[in-house]
């Protein structure tokens, strides 16, 4: 619970019972009075995407949210982000090197040029319906056709990086 209060109580705002609401959404019920050493690694996750949502701000960055998860706990978290984005109104900004996870969660994937002085080579409209099935949504054909497609485009980024390395 405090560190769900921490960010508003910061910006002076008591929102206890919006914390508590939160709480639960992410499925902590019951945890509030935990440490987080107490917590596992998803459970850990949960109390970041409750601390994300309480704080109110239009557009949410997650950055590589996901990435020491478990495929299990991936999965479930994910169809999280998706149901508390729904209909939320915020703008969700994924950054992600997990291509499927790009397609399965995003409106839009942009594929980054390869060094440090990156830029935007490519973008690509995800047209999956909503509410996504993500258990099976990998398996879907215009999955697999989105996938192929930025597959190319970041597959001449890979190739280009390999050029750049000194032998």
């Amino acid at each position: 619970m405090e560190n769900v209060l921490l960010g508003p109580a910061f910006r002076g705002r008591d929102v206890r019972g919006e914390a508590r609401e939160w709480i639960t959404r992410v499925g902590l019920a019951g945890f509030e009075n935990h440490y987080p050493a107490q917590l596992s690694g998803g459970m850990r996750k949960r109390v970041a995407l409750a601390q994300t949502w309480i704080a109110g701000r239009d557009i949410v960055l997650m950055d590589e949210s996901f990435s020491a998860l478990d495929v299990h706990t991936r999965v479930r978290m994910e169809g999280d982000v998706l149901s508390l984005w729904s209909g939320s109104g915020k703008t969700v900004l994924f950054v992600t090197h997990d291509l499927e996870e790009a397609i399965a969660l995003g409106d839009e994937v942009v594929v980054l040029s390869a060094g440090p002085a990156s830029r935007i080579v490519a973008r690509f409209p995800v047209d999956l319906a909503r509410p996504r099935p993500l258990l099976d949504i990998r398996t879907e054909p215009r999955f697999q056709e989105l996938y192929a497609q930025v597959w190319s485009a970041l597959r001449t980024e890979v190739i280009k990086s390999h050029e750049q390395q000194p032998n």
